[in-house]
């Protein structure tokens, strides 16, 4: 059968890491490869709790189709959180309940990008990223990724050397680097864009998980009018449930966004909804969040101490403040792709930096996990890899 296919999907890159979690599924691979939040932290029992009393409690509606926008006091709550946590003024009209935040982005492709559109990235980006914009045909500019944030200096000659349609950006222990956007860059950067009609996403799935309990103020906080953000209860609830959101004040954006989620899927799945709200509701949201961090601080120290021990001195590695992730990167140019083979004969795994670049050139980087081992195999796992290097 002859079938012609889009030139769109075609010139899609496949998620790498969906790629390897496939050869990672064998038992006895130590894998620091997913972005697994660490099974130990879903609250199952109480989950239960709140699937038996929505039934319930909400019967038939729990199960029956739902307005696009999200379930009305799940987008209250999260309204409220945001102007608890970090003073914004939103409401829940401002929100739009999303299949993940991975979702988010799928929208903002369809309502935002035609091709040849230039959008913004950061160097290295989320590859989920790259993956679900591609779609759209864009052209990718990459701007380098600093200790403190993004490099604002080419960030501003980017955007006066041609328009720029849209901004993507992980600020809070990002992925893949696990670096934090410093107050300062937050505000260098909102000046540099009040002149430009550009749109920020601030993507944040992780800006909970802060090892020191600091929560940072967004870009978008400075009054800018073309700020979006993605939140997710993926790392601090559960992942299954794939409850995301995105949130944005500009109401004609909404408005394209409602419609765009209406094309793809009706409404979010409501029985996941009306459970996040549940258990919301009726838990103390902070202090689960607290021991989360709790544990994925004491992996990530693990995974800095077996690096400090068995790496070569000559190796770079970030040292995160939160979040998920940590960046190593190998001297003269090494190729982490030709050690990731090597080291899946030693039966662990990770990721090569590659396909956090839209370019490709760069092959001497990597993306660790430390949330979903324990520290027993975090040491042996970076013995075996250091054993390999």
């Amino acid at each position: 059968m002859n079938t012609t296919y889009s030139e769109r999907i075609l010139k899609t890159p496949k998620s790498f890491i969906r790629e390897i979690l496939k050869v990672t599924e064998e038992k006895d691979i130590i894998s620091f490869a997913g972005g697994l939040p660490n099974p130990v932290s879903f609250p199952q029992d109480i989950l239960q709790e709140s699937m038996n009393r929505i039934v319930n409690v909400e019967g038939a509606k729990a199960f029956q189709y739902s307005t696009t926008e999200g379930l009305k006091p799940l987008r209250k709550y999260i309204a409220e959180r945001y102007e608890k946590l970090h003073n914004l003024k939103v409401s829940a009209e401002d929100i739009l309940i999303t299949t993940g935040s991975q979702q988010g982005l799928d929208l903002m492709g369809k309502v935002m990008v035609n091709k040849g559109d230039v959008i913004l990235l950061e160097k290295p980006g989320y590859l989920g990223a790259i993956q679900s914009f591609s779609l759209y045909e864009p052209k990718f500019i990459q701007i380098d990724l600093k200790e403190d944030g993004l490099d604002t200096d080419q960030l501003e000659q980017e955007l006066k050397k041609q328009q720029v349609k849209l901004i993507y950006t992980v600020p809070n222990f990002q992925n893949p680097t696990g670096l934090t956007y410093s107050r300062e860059n937050r505000k260098k950067i909102a000046d540099i864009l009040s002149g430009y009609p550009a749109v920020l996403i601030e993507d944040d799935p992780y800006g909970d998980l802060s090892f020191d309990g600091e929560t940072y103020p967004y870009i978008s906080d400075h009054t800018l009018e073309n700020g979006v953000l993605f939140g997710s209860f993926s790392k601090i609830i559960t992942p299954g449930m794939r409850i995301g959101w995105i949130c944005t004040k500009n109401r004609e954006l909404m408005s394209h966004l409602v419609t765009a989620k209406q094309a793809a899927d009706l409404h979010t799945n409501i029985f996941s909804q009306y459970l996040i709200d549940d258990y919301v509701r009726h838990n103390d949201v902070d202090t689960h969040i607290r021991k989360i961090s709790s544990l994925y601080k004491d992996q990530c120290r693990a995974m800095l101490n077996a690096i400090d021990k068995y790496f070569p001195k000559n190796v770079r590695v970030t040292r995160p403040k939160g979040g998920m992730f940590l960046w190593v990167t190998l001297p003269d140019g090494k190729s982490t792709m030709d050690l990731f083979y090597h080291a899946l004969e030693r039966k662990v795994s990770f990721v090569p930096g590659n396909p956090f670049y839209v370019s490709g050139e760069y092959f001497s980087t990597m993306r660790l996990n430390y949330t979903n081992s324990s520290k027993e195999l975090i040491e042996e796992g970076i013995k075996r890899l250091a054993d390999v290097m």
